[in-house]
């Protein structure tokens, strides 16, 4: 209920969420009926774990679709087996260092699991399937992906001093992160260059896809503060927090909520020094699916980190963007320029939020600055539009002058009327006018020949 007054709220994302349902058209519309009910299967299993990317991906050019499709499925059965605390580590670590050849092995399924998405698991052998008919460029690629990512996880699952304390530095951050997000995007990155969607040269500049999913993980490690805490999972890095008190749970309470918000502030500033990255890299997209799949989660975080950007509610509960906010991001990232206004947007937004008290001022400060710098660099501000504008602007003003006098002749006018009216009725019930203009007259001159004396 309360998603539909917030909709009622907010009239412009109730006409986009509106737009959306009746008008929206795929640029591929997917197929069921030429489909094998294997396949079929495997996108049902697609939207059971993410409604959100399973629309995105529907939508891809049917070439890149399955070969996505399948990529997202095989990464969120590694991620299950590793999520799921009630498998023991002599199980679990050699399904995670293993997980890349069992996509060759006829049949496997996994019926152990207690988590949410077990189904993958237990399905899995329709995965491996479809995935034995996949390109072997493309099968080769998310073979490799997911043998860095199977032994990453079975690495953190190893460290005992990561499962007690959390992540300690900045740089366990990012390599966390990378294991989770930036491997996943060098592979949709390979992926997307193989089946030419995408300029080669991106394989050649490895941190822009690598900024891509960090920025992504960082947005929502930061969201999820509050969640993560209650599970005892701690991701936000000792050498941030640590700053701002002696321990995470400190933040909760009434007293330290200052220090959370610049604790806060200082991930944020973080995760915004990896946008101009991001930007360089949807710049290089070519092909239009590809890029409304690579777009739309980029905007929806950098949505997402304007709004726990100095936001104390991030410590206490869960905080997310509108549906209808949501949904008009979706519609307005179709483009290199409208995505770039989205960021610039938000950007500016954060900006001016952002305060000199906050410790991070100067670095919040710079990070949008920097955003700016970019977007200005790729599509500049030309000469001629700001001499258009300035144009446009004259006869603006010429025409606020003319409303200015226009209001000053209708007072005179109004002011005209009622006093001969007033003068009118007075004549009517027998004012003498003539002995007031004569007493008028009497002591002007009096008063004229007096100061004229003086002089």
């Amino acid at each position: 209920m309360s998603k539909y007054l917030q909709l009622i709220a907010h009239p412009q994302e109730l006409r986009a969420v509106l737009q959306w349902a009746i008008w929206h058209e795929p640029l591929y519309p997917r197929d069921p009926s030429k489909e094998s009910d294997n396949l079929k299967r495997c996108y049902e299993l697609l939207g059971y774990t993410s409604r959100s990317f399973a629309a995105v991906i529907e939508e891809l050019a049917p070439e890149l679709r399955q070969a996505v499709m399948l990529f997202y499925l095989v990464l969120r059965g590694l991620d299950t087996i590793e999520d799921d605390m009630t498998i023991p580590n002599p199980v679990k670590l050699p399904i995670l260092r293993g997980f890349h050849e069992l996509l060759t092995k006829e049949g496997w399924t996994f019926n152990g699991s207690q988590e949410k998405d077990k189904v993958v698991l237990e399905e899995f052998d329709k995965i491996i399937y479809e995935f034995s008919l996949l390109k072997p460029i493309y099968r080769d690629i998310i073979a490799e992906m997911t043998k860095r990512m199977g032994n990453g996880m079975a690495d953190y699952c190893e460290d005992d001093d990561f499962n007690k304390k959390g992540v300690n530095t900045v740089k366990e951050y990012d390599l966390y992160c990378y294991y989770v997000a930036g491997i996943v995007g060098e592979g949709l990155t390979r992926l997307s260059v193989s089946g030419g969607s995408a300029d080669p040269r991106l394989l050649e500049n490895p941190h822009l896809h690598n900024s891509m999913g960090l920025f992504l993980q960082k947005t929502n490690i930061i969201r999820d503060f509050h969640e993560d805490l209650l599970d005892n999972r701690k991701f936000w890095p000792k050498e941030i927090w640590s700053k701002y008190a002696d321990s995470m749970e400190d933040f909760v309470r009434p007293e330290n909520i200052e220090a959370g918000v610049y604790c806060l502030s200082e991930l944020v500033a973080n995760a915004l020094e990896h946008v101009p990255d991001c930007l360089y890299y949807l710049a290089a997209v070519k092909e239009q699916s590809m890029f409304n799949f690579c777009a739309i989660p980029q905007v929806m975080a950098i949505a997402t980190l304007e709004l726990v950007f100095h936001n104390n509610n991030v410590l206490t509960s869960q905080v997310k963007i509108r549906r209808g906010t949501s949904v008009m991001l979706i519609m307005r990232a179709t483009s290199v320029r409208e995505t770039y206004n989205i960021f610039q947007e938000y950007c500016h937004k954060i900006q001016a939020r952002n305060t000199p008290k906050d410790p991070n001022y100067m670095r919040i400060s710079i990070a949008c600055a920097k955003v700016d710098q970019f977007i200005e660099t790729i599509f500049p501000t030309r000469k001629e539009v700001k001499e258009k504008i300035a144009k446009e602007e004259k006869p603006e003003e010429a025409a606020s002058t003319t409303e200015v006098l226009t209001i000053i002749l209708l007072f005179a006018g109004t002011l005209l009327i009622t006093s001969s009216l007033m003068l009118g009725v007075a004549w009517y019930f027998g004012a003498r006018f003539d002995r007031a203009f004569a007493a008028i007259k009497e002591n002007f001159l009096g008063i004229a020949d007096a100061a004229r004396d003086e002089l």
